[in-house]
């Protein structure tokens, strides 16, 4: 509990001063330092009696106020500092820690028995310390734990500050770069110089990069991130290499056996049909009725027909040639576009024309339109648009079917994956195939009050 508040022992100073003042100056001019003045100045008679007193004309108020100053200002020199002192004290105690906690020390703790304000004020102090020393203390487990993940982490992490200089390395960065030993304090530059020249052209690319080097007898893959931060208030530089050859190798067998599933599935329709219509067809044949082999060789056509059409959906996908851009005049595109898939214009096209390979992204934009009608949705909300947003035209065909969901939106772009009975996965695999050869991209999205939009990027290129 508080004793007596700083207000209050200030009152209580200001008001003993006042009464020591004031009895002071009537010890000086009233009684007694009058008459022991005048006692003093007397002589005593013969029989060693004082005579009366006379009144004292010598020691007026001035002179009286002049001797309760100077004997107060000692007095009040002495209580000034036995009341500040314990402040400066204080304020020193203070000063230290606040220094120490910039410098990083928050061990410093100010011991105290006062119950005021101040004291208050110091336990407050001594309670952040305590509070930064768990949270420094928490920080460095955490650090040492992220340190310990870092450094057995396969991904090899390499930072480096504007210098150029490696600031940090760890282990699997160190076997890639150096043989094992340490890269602090190295040039990266000077490191790279030894290393195969894809690795080199990949770091100082400045972007992700996927690339393939020679090691140890065989070929490696590696996946390069590069995310550039302030670290410290200085700009820093981080590379991540990521061994990706086993990752792809997975990626690869799981497609071949998708592929497989997928051409299986395909031949087993036809075949089944093609062996049994033949078997009929012999029967028929045995029979003498002649009049129903027509139809049989009919169907058999059917199935031979679309088994063609799907192994040269195939073959087209594999040996997609390069494109071969040139400038495009939107309206003109678009025209010849209407003539091939019902849509609605939903903006103006713009006026500075494309730069692709027409017959290619017409060949998209037909399969995204018959996608957009096949969803369910009206035919009329089948919507197209192209917008020019800075160095890129947007080309937008959106739909108001039911969407897709997160699984289907995260495998609708992969090569063979479709949610189609009948369908063969290369539709949507087919358009991202051609935005990239283009150096653009495909995006899908779930429209607000349902619905999909299908966005093609492509690069403006100069016509």
């Amino acid at each position: 509990m508080k004793t007596i508040s700083l207000e209050g022992r200030m009152t209580l100073v200001v008001a003993g001063s006042a009464i020591v003042g004031a009895l002071v100056f009537a010890g000086v001019y009233i009684w007694p330092f009058p008459q022991l003045l005048a006692w003093m100045r007397e002589v005593p008679d013969k029989a060693g009696k004082l005579p009366p007193v006379p009144p004292l004309e010598s020691v007026d108020g001035g002179t009286a106020l002049l001797i309760c100053l100077l004997m107060i200002l000692p007095l009040s020199a002495l209580v000034a500092h036995a009341l500040v002192e314990p402040l400066r004290r204080l304020m020193r105690a203070l000063e230290s820690a606040v220094a120490s906690y910039r410098d990083g020390d928050f061990s410093m703790s100010i011991g105290t028995a006062r119950r005021d304000e101040l004291g208050d004020l110091i336990r407050m102090h001594n309670a952040l310390g305590q509070t930064l020393r768990d949270q420094r203390q928490h920080l460095a487990q955490r650090e040492l734990l992220l340190d310990t993940v870092v450094q057995n982490t396969p991904v090899a992490l390499v930072l480096t500050d504007t210098a150029g200089k490696i600031t940090y390395a760890n282990i699997a960065a160190r076997h890639l770069f150096n043989e094992g030993r340490a890269l602090a304090g190295l040039d990266f530059d000077e490191v790279l110089a030894g290393m195969p020249e894809s690795l080199r052209e990949a770091a100082k690319g400045g972007e992700d990069a996927l690339f393939s080097v020679e090691m140890e007898g065989s070929e490696e893959t590696f996946h390069l991130s590069q995310r550039g931060f302030r670290l410290q208030g200085r700009p820093h530089r981080l590379q991540l290499y990521r061994r990706m050859t086993r990752e792809l190798s997975r990626q690869e067998v799981h497609t071949w056996k998708r592929v497989i599933r997928v051409i299986s599935h395909e031949l087993n329709n036809s075949l089944a049909p093609i062996s049994s219509l033949s078997h009929s067809g012999v029967e028929l044949a045995r029979r003498g009725d002649l009049a129903r082999l027509p139809g049989v060789f009919a169907s058999i056509g059917d199935r031979a027909k679309h088994l063609h059409s799907f192994i040269a959906g195939y073959a087209s996908f594999a040996k997609l040639p390069a494109p071969q851009s040139k400038g495009v005049v939107w309206e003109t595109f678009l025209e010849a576009l209407a003539l091939h898939a019902s849509f609605r214009l939903a903006a103006p096209p713009p006026k500075q024309p494309g730069w692709f390979d027409p017959t290619q992204v017409e060949q998209v934009l037909i399969n995204l339109i018959k996608n957009a009608h096949e969803a369910g949705g009206d035919p009329g909300e089948v919507t197209l648009a192209v917008h020019h947003v800075g160095r890129e035209m947007l080309i937008e065909v959106a739909d108001r079917g039911p969407g897709m969901s997160e699984t289907v939106l995260a495998q609708a772009l992969l090569p063979f994956y479709s949610t189609k009975r009948s369908g063969t996965g290369l539709g949507l695999a087919l358009a991202r195939e051609i935005s990239e050869a283009h150096g653009g991209r495909i995006a899908l999205a779930n429209r607000d009050g349902g619905g999909l939009r299908v966005t093609l990027v492509l690069p403006v290129g100069s016509a």
